[in-house]
């Protein structure tokens, strides 16, 4: 009988224990274009799009001036700050103001709808008159006319969207085309306008650079 009831106590002691370790297993964080993220230093930012590169790997964008200290800075997920890191700034572009961002598969579960915006491609700039709309973690989804690349050269455009601080790098979209992120603002907070760099000009910059986020495709 004592013997029994020592197996007893034993067979409950390694159900216990075999319980506090799956609790103690983190769930993935939910992560598209559109979601909040923070880095490091604690600055705020959103996540352009997420997806997979050429080499299979889960990579996503940002704002290349949301990683002030550049390649190397851990990325978290606004929603689930417990999680902690779940991804790590791999490079920056200061001509282009994009950085690309590896992220833990593990630790994510990538998806191609935050809010009421949806990213189904990437498509060219958008052009005047056209109607286009982001997904920000500060203002959510606002939409515009786009005035176009009034600086030249096919890299920057131009909408009456509204953003503020915390929308940087989020994703600006015709229908659910990804076409272009946030950068900044012109003048006047949500008054506008809103510039932002042409996303298909970033993946060819990618593409050309090589390594972590080359031959992206969104979810």
């Amino acid at each position: 009988m004592a013997w029994g009831r020592w197996w007893a106590i034993a067979a409950a002691l390694l159900m216990l224990w075999a319980t506090a370790g799956t609790a103690q297993a983190a769930a993935p964080v939910t992560l598209g274009g559109g979601s909040g993220i923070v880095l490091d230093d604690g600055s705020t930012c959103t996540l352009s799009t997420i997806g997979w590169d050429g080499a299979g790997r889960l990579v996503g964008f940002t704002a290349g001036h949301c990683a002030t200290a550049g390649a190397g800075m851990g990325v978290a997920a606004e929603a689930d700050p417990e999680a902690g890191s779940v991804g790590t700034i791999a490079s920056v572009s200061n001509d282009l103001d994009y950085a690309v961002i590896g992220f833990d598969a593990g630790s994510v579960n990538p998806v191609n709808r935050v809010g009421s915006t949806s990213i189904t491609g990437v498509g060219l700039p958008a052009q005047f008159p056209a109607f286009a709309c982001k997904e920000g973690r500060t203002t959510g989804q606002t939409c515009g006319l786009v005035y176009g690349d009034v600086f030249g050269g096919n890299s920057w455009t131009l909408t009456q969207i509204c953003v503020i601080s915390g929308d940087s790098g989020a994703p600006v979209v015709v229908g659910s085309t990804l076409v272009a992120i946030v950068n900044g603002y012109i003048a006047v907070p949500c008054l506008g306008p809103q510039v932002g760099a042409n996303f298909s000009l970033i993946l060819q910059d990618v593409n050309a650079r090589g390594g972590i986020g080359a031959g992206f495709h969104p979810m």
